[in-house]
């Protein structure tokens, strides 16, 4: 079963710490900032800062727009995310930095329970077809244009327009066939 989740739906929310706002695409069903399993959204940065706490979760960030950020965590490690699409996964609780490198960015945000889901982020900044075995949940989401799909199950291809979001479920085991540019792919795997 899948879903195009259309910008029309999407919620502009203040984020956690109150410095900024988000862009939400998807939460899980019954959820909300303070308590929630899953939740996909995008963010600008328009300045250098602390990022919110999201201790208990993991989070995936994608650099979408922009000259690059640097992320700081827990006065240690760095992660630099300078090409379109570049990616960053960190532990949600950790005091984290960023540091914009030139000027604002945008970035696409993939925030998971640790205690409820494995997550596995893939970019693909060129055209591609990309066959995906289905998780348990699954979301593409495409910068540049639009993307066509198709399930092994389903012998016609369907359009998924840029700037909108996938979300595919209940077809564990089947594969879903992507060919686009400029995808993110998240697949969520049940612990």
């Amino acid at each position: 079963m899948y879903t195009i989740i259309t910008p029309a739906q999407f919620k502009t929310l203040p984020w956690k710490n109150g410095k900024g706002e988000t862009i939400e695409l998807a939460i899980n069903k019954n959820a909300n900032l303070d308590d929630f399993e899953w939740r996909i959204s995008m963010a600008s940065v328009v300045e250098d800062g602390v990022f919110s706490d999201f201790s208990g979760y993991t989070r995936n960030l994608i650099l979408t727009e922009g000259n690059g950020l640097n992320l700081q965590h827990d006065h240690n490690h760095i992660d630099k995310l300078s090409k379109i699409l570049d990616v960053a996964t960190f532990d949600g609780g950790c005091i984290t930095v960023g540091n914009l490198h030139e000027g604002a960015i945008t970035d696409f945000n993939i925030i998971t329970s640790k205690t409820k889901y494995q997550t596995n982020v893939s970019t693909y900044p060129q055209k591609t077809v990309q066959p995906i075995k289905l998780a348990d949940l699954c979301f593409v989401y495409s910068l540049a244009a639009e993307v066509t799909f198709s399930s092994d199950n389903n012998a016609m291809s369907e359009i998924l327009p840029q700037g909108h979001l996938l979300q595919v479920s209940q077809q564990q085991g089947s594969t879903l066939m992507l060919s686009g540019e400029q995808m993110i792919i998240v697949e969520l795997i049940n612990l």
